[in-house]
């Protein structure tokens, strides 16, 4: 199939981009940030690259864009600042939001605008549209929270169901995503290797996790397979506490689990940004646990899996 792929210089992108290849999927690769960096050779034939930012509408009026839009069959929407990577202040929560919403919603717009129906839309959204609870388990039919992710979820998800009439749509509420080249996971290994590694918080945290190549294959898979529909969780089907996840990756490492994260220093250097961290939320995913079959449902293979890379 020929592919768009939105946001493709992110963790996920990044990691997603061999396994379409080895797929045989044509590919568009859309950025606002230098896509130099993915080090593929732009010579492939069966990769288009273009650098735009498709949260402003000017961004749409570029013909190579409306030509890659009228040729695609499917588009993959990862588009979004990082939610951890600065405090959250009101700048950086109005660029959060902007890089997802106006996104999202830009490209529905002109897809109707143009009378293009994609085969299929697999928007990315993240758990934090069910809010933050240290006891409640939330799946696909749980109701959102009232928080600023949460609303930002939802903004977004609602963004993306203005899509074309005859597509598929598929909306990944995505987890923690653990591999070594970014994420929560990637920052921690640094410190975890030192020897002077921790839990965040008290540790009584859930984490809802999902492996990256666990994650890949579902959006692989979600391109083709029309029982990929509507709201699904991408997570693991074994949340853990964090004081558990942290005990497992220093045990991986051969490494000491000493040194705890004090909230209040996660509080100074995220501000609000922290509540996610700190107080995290228990997920299932009914629908995956119904045809998908995970590489690494369980933490241990999975942070053994990443540690020996």
């Amino acid at each position: 199939m020929r592919i768009l792929l939105l946001g493709c210089t992110g963790f996920i992108g990044k990691s997603l981009i061999p396994k379409l290849i080895s797929d045989g999927h044509e590919l568009c690769l859309i950025s606002r940030k230098n896509i130099n960096q993915l080090k593929i050779n732009s010579s492939f034939e069966k990769i288009a690259f273009l650098k735009l930012n498709l949260a402003q509408e000017k961004s749409w009026n570029d013909i190579n864009l409306l030509n890659q839009l009228k040729s695609c069959d499917g588009i993959i929407n990862l588009s979004g600042e990082p939610i951890t990577d600065k405090r959250w202040s009101e700048e950086q929560k109005l660029e959060i939001e902007k890089s997802r919403i106006n996104t999202t919603s830009n490209l529905m717009k002109n897809l109707k605008k143009n009378k293009i129906n994609p085969k299929v839309i697999i928007n990315a959204s993240a758990i934090g549209f069910y809010g933050t609870s240290l006891d409640k388990i939330f799946d696909e039919t749980s109701p959102g929270g009232e928080d600023f992710l949460a609303n930002l979820c939802k903004k977004w998800e609602e963004a993306a169901s203005q899509k074309p009439f005859f597509t598929r749509l598929v909306i990944l509420r995505i987890g923690i995503v653990l591999g070594v080249n970014g994420g929560a996971l990637g920052k921690m290994l640094p410190i975890f290797k030192v020897g002077l590694g921790g839990p965040i918080g008290d540790g009584n945290q859930w984490m809802s996790w999902i492996h990256i190549d666990d994650l890949c294959d579902i959006i692989v898979n979600a391109i083709k397979d029309k029982k990929y529909s509507g709201i699904i969780n991408a997570v693991s089907p074994e949340p853990v506490k964090m004081r558990e996840f942290s005990s497992t990756l220093a045990q991986c490492l051969q490494r000491p689990n000493l040194l705890p994260v004090p909230g209040a220093t996660l509080k100074l250097i995220l501000g609000d940004g922290a509540k996610l961290l700190l107080e995290g939320q228990k997920i299932k995913s009914i629908k995956l646990n119904n045809f998908f079959k995970f590489k690494y449902p369980l933490l241990q293979e999975a942070l053994s899996s990443l540690t020996k890379k």
